[in-house]
């Protein structure tokens, strides 16, 4: 049991970056002005995170959650862009 105890840490870790990476990105498409834009980024990162979500291997989780970080940086990068 206690070799599974940090397997079963990182797993917890994990999930919480992710879910931190999932709130991260619904709260930046709040600020996309155009409803009908909002509502479809809203259900193509639900539907992203609900595909994903019974990945189990680890590189492929930490390729996704970089993914992840980069289409919010590019999100909030046209965002601004938009707002200047």
């Amino acid at each position: 049991a206690a070799g599974r105890l940090p397997s079963l840490l990182c797993q917890f870790l994990r999930r919480q970056q992710v879910l931190q990476l999932y709130r991260k990105i619904l709260r930046a498409i709040r600020e996309v002005p155009a409803e009908q834009d909002r509502r479809y980024l809203k259900d193509w990162a639900r539907e992203e995170f609900k595909r994903n979500k019974d990945a189990t291997e680890e590189d492929a989780i930490r390729m996704m959650i970089t993914q992840g970080n980069m289409q919010l940086q590019e999100l909030q990068r046209t965002l601004k862009l938009a707002k200047s």
